[in-house]
């Protein structure tokens, strides 16, 4: 590895997540020491065309959606143009990148030493980016192909959580096809089973794309039809008087939490506007809960790590029953927001570890879990 460590930084996505990734990838960007790292920026349009190098970043915030965008896109119509997806880009894609022998990722020269994948979402934190990675033999932050699929799939993450002895609200799935053959029954089998309010989510979706809060008939007919937008799965949840609880775990096989945080939403719930739009949501951390709560909330969230193989690094939430204070396993994030109002990113500068610093320790995590791979690897070919 030369003097520099090569650092690869991986935005955009075809994901409903584009707009989020693009924010969080410019506060990774920012965030690297350039005396120490070589840092190549590749941006991922939501086409799928790959372009790497400078451009990249106000290339793809030009053609972004400035509703979803916070401050609104870039002011660059040369970009836009030049980048076009109508024209097909400039870039290339990525079966064409991995094929040709001087591309950025595998040139012996110019090859990048890890990739940190700032992707959010399908296409990107769902293990499909992961095993790319793995294909091409280039070590990369966070989890693997199987937790970052798990960790993805809310229906998947709730089945291997239930086998952890893990606990959760009542919840079931519903499936799109179900769901158009007859809406209303579809509605009539979640009643029978759960009482509103209820909440009503695409099971490979995250910065609550696609969730909506269900108080009756009409609104959960209104939000199976959303979440059947994003996914042929819909995850329903009982809606409980719930106080939000994060927690931010870092490591491989040795694990670290933070000290926990609580989100007190600006909206009715914790929605897309308020976590990127509004920035009036009020963030504690540390949360105001009990010390046996704080150690609750740090020994489940590290279980509900490892049940799901986690590494590197997860935003693990929960829900606290403001009734009757059981604690409840939301879900595990294997690629949370790095935007500037990241709780991930704040609870572990609260416990002592500053962004850089952070982004420091997970490039370590990443190359670390690379060579115990790659020594594994060497064993069994022997």
């Amino acid at each position: 590895m030369a003097d520099k460590i090569r650092v690869g930084v991986l935005f955009g996505g075809q994901s409903g997540e584009h707009e989020v990734s693009l924010v969080s990838a410019r506060a990774v960007l920012d965030a690297l020491d350039k005396s120490k790292y070589d840092v190549v920026p590749i941006g991922i349009s939501k086409a799928g065309r790959w372009i790497a190098g400078p451009e990249a970043m106000p290339a793809l915030e030009a053609m972004a959606d400035p509703k979803l965008l916070p401050g609104g896109p870039a002011q660059n119509s040369e970009l836009s143009t030049q980048h076009s997806e109508a024209n097909g880009g400039t870039g290339a894609n990525a079966l064409s990148v991995l094929a040709h022998s001087d591309s950025w990722l595998l040139n012996s020269e110019s090859s990048i030493d890890v990739v940190f994948p700032v992707l959010h979402g399908p296409m990107g934190e769902d293990g499909t980016i992961q095993g790319l990675m793995e294909l091409a033999g280039v070590p990369y932050v966070g989890c693997g192909v199987l937790a970052a699929a798990v960790g993805m799939d809310k229906a998947m993450m709730k089945a291997a959580f239930a086998a952890a002895g893990l606990p959760l609200v009542p919840w079931l799935l519903v499936r799109r096809v179900d769901w158009r053959a007859n809406p209303e029954l579809a509605a009539e089998q979640i009643e029978a089973q759960l009482h509103y309010p209820i909440f009503v989510k695409p099971a490979n979706m995250g910065s609550s794309v696609g969730i909506t809060k269900a108080t009756g008939r009409a609104t959960l007919l209104a939000g199976l039809a959303e979440a059947a937008r994003y996914d042929r799965r819909i995850v329903v949840e009982q809606g409980i008087n719930a106080r939000e609880i994060e927690i931010s775990v870092l490591g491989n096989d040795e694990v670290a939490a933070s000290m926990p945080g609580e989100i007190v939403p600006s909206n009715d719930w914790y929605d897309y506007e308020a976590k990127y739009l509004g920035g009036e949501s009020e963030i504690r951390i540390p949360a105001p809960i009990s010390a046996e709560q704080v150690e609750q909330v740090r020994t489940l969230a590290i279980r509900a790590f490892k049940a799901i193989d986690g590494a590197g690094l997860a935003r693990v939430d929960f829900l606290l029953d403001r009734d009757t204070s059981t604690l409840y396993l939301n879900e595990v994030n294997t690629m949370p927001g790095f935007t500037p109002i990241s709780m991930y990113a704040k609870m572990w500068e609260a416990s002592g570890l500053p962004y850089s610093k952070l982004v420091d320790r997970l490039i370590e995590l990443a190359i670390e879990r690379h060579g115990e791979k790659s020594e594994g690897r060497d064993q069994k070919s022997e």
